[in-house]
């Protein structure tokens, strides 16, 4: 598995197997950062809408339902995944 850190550098390296016991918090913070995005409702000064997060709660967009929220993801080649 290969992770990448924002600044580019890799926790992981391919083929390596990993000690779930011994990851450090970056690791386990960096973990799906360039696979999952997640879509969030919440409540803005124009109302409802869908907030766009990377996998470490970094707030990246905003969509004013969730099928865009979802398409802008997978345009992205990332996975949706949907928090209540």
């Amino acid at each position: 598995m290969n992770v990448k850190t924002h600044d580019g550098s890799a926790n992981f390296v391919p083929g390596t197997v990993i000690d779930i016991h011994h990851i450090t918090v970056a690791q386990l913070a960096a973990l799906g950062m360039e696979e999952i995005a997640f879509v969030k409702p919440v409540m803005t000064e124009n109302g409802p809408a869908f907030a766009i997060h990377a996998a470490d709660g970094t707030p990246m967009a905003l969509a004013s339902d969730i099928n865009l929220a979802a398409a802008a993801i997978i345009q992205n080649d990332m996975v949706p995944s949907l928090v209540h």
